[in-house]
Order: C-alpha cells, then structure tokens, then sequence
C-alpha cells in the first residue's frame, strides 16, 4: 500500500510539474516578438504610515533572442536620484549582469549575484525583480485552477534555480484567457509570505501585448508598499544593442 502510494504520488508530482512548465511556456510564447519599448514612469515609496515618495524615470528595453531580455533605467526626479542609471542583461541560464551608475559618485557599480535580493532603490521590488522572465530561471508546478478578480486563472508555483535568490518559492495567478500574471505571492528564504505584487489596468499593444499600467506592491512583513504606475509606453522605436552600453552610462540623461 505504502509502494503504491509513492508510485501514485510521485506520478501526480510529475504531471502537476509538466503542466505547469506548459501553462509558463504558453505565458512566455504570447509574449515573444514586442522587440523594443521605451516608458515614461513614476514609482511611488509608500512606507508603513502612508507617507509617499514620488520618483520620476524612464525605461527602456530590449528583446534578446535567445538570451533574457536588457533595460535600461533612468531617473529624473527627485533631486537626489537624478541622473542614477540601472542597466540590467538579464539571462536564461547565467546569473543576470546588472550595473548602476551613481551620479554623487560618477562611477558604475555592479551588483553582485549575492546581492540581488536587496531593495531596488529602496523600494519594495529587489535588483532580482528587475529581472525580464525567463523560463530557465525556475521550477515550474501546476497547483489548481481558481477564480481571481473576476477572472478564472491557472495557480502556479515557481521556484527559483538561482541558489543567490532571495525567494523559496513564488505563487502565480496566470488568467486562462490572455495568460496575464494577475498577481504573485513572493516567498522569503525561510517560506514565510514576504510580499504581493498585483498587476492592474492591463493595455494591449499592438493586438498582442498586454502590460500593466500599475504595479502594487505590498509588504507584507515591514507595512511598505511601492506603486509602479506606467504614464507613456511605446513599442518598436528602433533601439539596437548599441543602446544598452556599459561604458555609456554615465553619458545618458
């Protein structure tokens, strides 16, 4: 009985994980082909009590094929991070190379691989969050279909292969319908809820990408939150690997 057990186990193991790893391919398939974009942002640092911090920045990305995808992160305001830029080359089955540049201290620093579970410019996203989604990153499993806002979705867990991540393990909400990530659970090192990130007002562009015009991004074991709220997104505006130097940081504004 107990042999059997195992047997019957370990086959819906297997099956919950290919399924899984399916519903993530289809998700990362309708997102394939967007090339480039370029985005004016705000980011807003709310701490415990409320008090909000508003931080003006553009973005701009790059599609790799074969390879995660570059961005580029420049801040306009306020004063004291004016001028900071953040250039990540995400990858699929390295560890990502991330770079920022301080104005204070004209120099660009890397971030270490050790490092990337800390506060992305003190807000609530980690340098790992800024990473573009890559299906070698993770381990994949189908957990249970379930009505989210409105919306029937697919329950998957991912757990991150990255030994340096600062999470155990991540809950999705992906809809059956677009494959949108509605919203994730993130799990700290000790498998305790750290934090939710929720996507909101979904756009489509260009009859096939969606993206969200607000992140929210809760806290949920310090009482902050940070608000990513998109005000101007374009795509295909002709930006080349070219755009995404290194060596030039210090030069953009």
């Amino acid at each position: 009985m107990l042999a059997c057990s195992l047997t019957v186990g370990y086959a819906y193991g297997q099956e919950s994980a290919e399924r899984g790893l399916e519903i993530a391919k289809e998700r990362k398939a309708r997102d394939k082909g967007w090339g480039d974009t370029t985005a004016k942002m705000s980011m807003i640092l709310r701490n415990a009590s409320g008090d909000e911090v508003e931080r003006k920045m553009r973005m701009e990305s790059l599609e790799i094929q074969d390879d995660g995808d570059k961005a580029l992160t420049i801040f306009d305001q306020p004063l004291d991070v004016k001028g900071t830029v953040f250039l990540t080359f995400s990858h699929a089955l390295e560890p990502d190379d991330q770079w920022m540049y301080l104005p204070k201290l004209s120099r660009v620093k890397r971030i270490r691989s050790k490092n990337k579970s800390g506060p992305f410019m003190g807000s609530e996203f980690s340098f790992e969050d800024m990473s573009s989604f890559e299906l070698e990153k993770y381990e994949f499993k189908y957990l249970r279909d379930e009505e989210y806002d409105g919306q029937s979705c697919f329950v998957l867990e991912q757990i991150p292969t990255d030994e340096n991540s600062g999470y155990s393990k991540q809950i999705l909400w992906v809809d059956k319908v677009h494959y949108r990530a509605l919203k994730i659970e993130f799990y700290d090192r000790k498998n305790s809820l750290l934090k939710e990130l929720i996507n909101y007002d979904y756009k489509l562009y260009l009859d096939k990408f969606w993206r969200p015009m607000r992140v929210e991004v809760v806290n949920k074991q310090n009482g902050k939150s940070t608000a990513l709220l998109t005000q101007e997104l374009q795509f295909k505006t002709g930006l080349d690997e070219s755009d995404f130097k290194q060596n030039s940081m210090k030069n953009r504004r």
